[in-house]
């Protein structure tokens, strides 16, 4: 059997293993061993696996294998603690991920760190104000990948990750079955043990996604990227609009909301005369009192070194005036508003700004 056709046991959930070590007639308490050596220990190898027998060993080594992304290089830290980190994956492509620690008046800042994980090598969207729709989409990434940039961040982290946030490089939503089986893993109790409030997906909006993660009864922090609630506007700065409209997206939403009963998350970046007038707060208002919502207002972040053209090019930020104007109408109406920071900006590490720079030879 090639390494190609081996199983990589890091991507599979216990009654995945089960099936597997039935498939190699071994015992089923086998399947919790490894996992707990896996996810919980973090080996790299079979030979650390201390109770498993070395006849076993020999047996997984023939058949299976445990899959081990490479950290290749990462940043300097930013001035705000932020790191950036490179990660080689087997095929000669690579993804990164980002290390993100409390704003320093955060309640919790001695324990709170969050790791921003990718789902795709490169994303195949083209939203206009993010860096990584201008690299060519690759491929998904598998469970075992995503999985793996949790745990090999938490071997070099001083602190323990507490928070996980989908919204590195890629559409999670496009990427389902491998983010939703990461999930499972990353929140079993066997294992590395993250609750489900810890984690969010930010999406781009793929309704169908949204209504199956609604029937599945997904419990994991949904955020959208919304930026407009005017087709018109909203499918200059985000394309997909033209698949899914705001109404079937917010539609997708409630649905979502009424099978799970979990908030939702608005992530709304304002631009200069595109998306930031009262009125607009206002439509913002609506929904977000109809579907219990918050805003979570996120600075525009340049991608000027990926030399942008078109639409993309004439993207500014709001000035501090409007932006305020905005944010203050959003108050008034009684909507639970959040102004996130530049976190990693100086490295390029900020949102929307992973496209695989800033890093030193």
């Amino acid at each position: 059997m090639s390494s190609k056709e081996k199983v990589d046991l890091k991507g599979l959930t216990i009654n995945k293993l089960k099936q597997y070590m039935k498939s190699i007639d071994q015992p089923q308490f086998r399947a919790e061993q490894v996992f707990n050596w896996i996810h919980k220990h973090r080996v790299n190898s079979f030979s650390e696996m201390k109770n498993v027998p070395n006849d076993l060993q020999v047996i997984f080594t023939k058949s299976a294998k445990i899959g081990n992304i490479e950290i290749s290089k990462h940043t300097n830290q930013s001035n705000d603690g932020t790191i950036k980190f490179l990660f080689s994956l087997s095929d000669s492509t690579s993804v990164e991920s980002v290390l993100i620690p409390p704003r320093p008046e955060a309640v919790d800042v001695n324990t709170r760190l969050t790791v921003c994980i990718s789902t795709q090598v490169g994303c195949p969207l083209d939203c206009k104000f993010c860096a990584t729709g201008t690299i060519n989409f690759n491929r998904n990434l598998t469970t075992s990948e995503i999985v793996d940039q949790v745990i090999q961040l938490q071997k070099i982290s001083k602190k323990p990750i507490t928070n996980i946030v989908y919204m590195g490089m890629g559409e999670p939503l496009l990427n389902y079955d491998n983010v939703m089986s990461s999930i499972e893993l990353l929140t079993e109790q066997k294992g590395m043990g993250f609750g489900s409030s810890r984690i969010t997906i930010s999406t781009a909006g793929f309704a169908d996604r949204i209504r199956q993660m609604g029937d599945e009864n997904r419990k994991v922090k949904l955020a959208l990227s919304l930026h407009s609630l005017v087709d018109e506007v909203r499918v200059q700065i985000m394309p997909i609009t033209k698949k899914f409209s705001v109404k079937e997206l917010i539609d997708s939403l409630f649905y979502y909301q009424s099978k799970t009963n979990k908030s939702l998350m608005f992530e709304y970046i304002l631009f200069e005369k595109i998306n930031d007038r009262l009125e607009d707060a206002e439509l913002l208002t609506k929904v977000c009192k109809k579907l219990k919502a918050r805003v979570n207002i996120i600075p525009f972040h340049s991608i000027d070194f990926t030399h942008p053209e078109g639409f993309a090019k004439t993207l500014k930020p709001s000035s501090p005036e409007r932006a305020l104007e905005f944010v203050t109408k959003l108050k008034q109406n009684k909507v639970l508003v959040f102004q996130r920071l530049s976190a990693g900006i100086d490295i390029d590490a900020a949102c929307g700004q992973l496209a695989f720079t800033h890093y030193q030879q």
